[in-house]
Parts: C-alpha cells; sequence; structure tokens
C-alpha cells in the first residue's frame, strides 16, 4: 500500500503494508533512529511523536492512518541549528541520564506547551506519563517549567520586534 505524508517538512511516500506501526516506517525506512522503541504497547511513550500536532504514540499507530498527514518526529522538532525551547531547557537542566527516553519526553513537553503554555505540576503530572527507567522526573519538570519560561520570552520577545 501506497501511504503518502509529510514528515520534518518533507514530502514522503512510501510503500509499506498499512498496519505496519507508524515507528517502524520512520526508523526502518525513512531511517529517522531519534523516535525510540520501547514498549510496543503506547504505554512508555519513548516513541512519541507529533501528528498534525498531537501528540502519538508511533508504537501502536498503523501508518495507514499517517496518510496525507504532517508528522513531527524529534528530529524536526528544532528549527534548524535553532533548538525548540524544550531542547533548551532539558540541556540547560542536562535532563537525560541514559538518554533513552528523552525523545519521547520531549515531544510530549512540546504537545503540552502547545495546549499549556505555562503549566502548573498538577498539568504536567497528567500529561507527561512517558516512562523513564533512570528517574530523572524531577530535572524534567525543572526543565519543563524552564521551557515554558523561554517560549514566553520568544513570544513577547517576537511581538516586541513585530511592532517596531
Amino acid at each position: 500500500m501506497k501511504i503518502s505524508f509529510i514528515i520534518n517538512g518533507k514530502n514522503e511516500t512510501l510503500e509499506v503494508d498499512g498496519n505496519t506501526p507508524l515507528l517502524w516506517a520512520i526508523r526502518d525506512v525513512l531511517d529517522l533512529k531519534g523516535t525510540k522503541f520501547g514498549c510496543g504497547k503506547a504505554a512508555c511513550g519513548a516513541c512519541t511523536i507529533h501528528v498534525d500536532g498531537q501528540q502519538v504514540r508511533s508504537c501502536s499507530y498503523p501508518v495507514k492512518y499517517a496518510e496525507g498527514k504532517k508528522i513531527t518526529t524529534i528530529e524536526g522538532l528544532s528549527n534548524g541549528s535553532e533548538l525548540h525551547a524544550v531542547q533548551q531547557a532539558w540541556e540547560e537542566f542536562v535532563v537525560p541520564q541514559c538518554g533513552y527516553c528523552q525523545p519521547g519526553f520531549i515531544m510530549s513537553t512540546a504537545a503540552l506547551l502547545k495546549q499549556i503554555p505555562n503549566p502548573t505540576d498538577e498539568d504536567i503530572d497528567n500529561a507527561i506519563i512517558n516512562v523513564c527507567r533512570c528517574g530523572t522526573y524531577y530535572r524534567m519538570r525543572k526543565a519543563i517549567h524552564r521551557a515554558a519560561e523561554i517560549q514566553a520570552e520568544f513570544i513577547s520577545s517576537s511581538s516586541v520586534n513585530a511592532d517596531k
């Protein structure tokens, strides 16, 4: 089955079994290795990507549902050499320990900040339900709050520059 979509701003058409999990199309066919396999049951969040701006656990999302959609993986989150606010905060707080699950956490956090620009701890607890075997949750929470600040600063400076 032919499936066409936009991934990280690039048009792609794949010839794959429509029931193949999108994760494997991303990793094995498109060779984008940032999205990780964790549990295969949509429970851990290591495979989190964005489909039309919504976070999706790609290990349980059949590729046929990606037809015509806009997909963003961790490789497409930044804007060229300019890191996304979440990536900046993750770096600032040295969040990763082993790092395996972090692309999924970053993608989940980016989706959260899109919906709730200034999340409370409760918002974070309710939205970020991925699993980190190393237990870096404390640093992640601090980084999520910092990412919200970075994002707000960027929006503020953009509106000031637009007024000039």
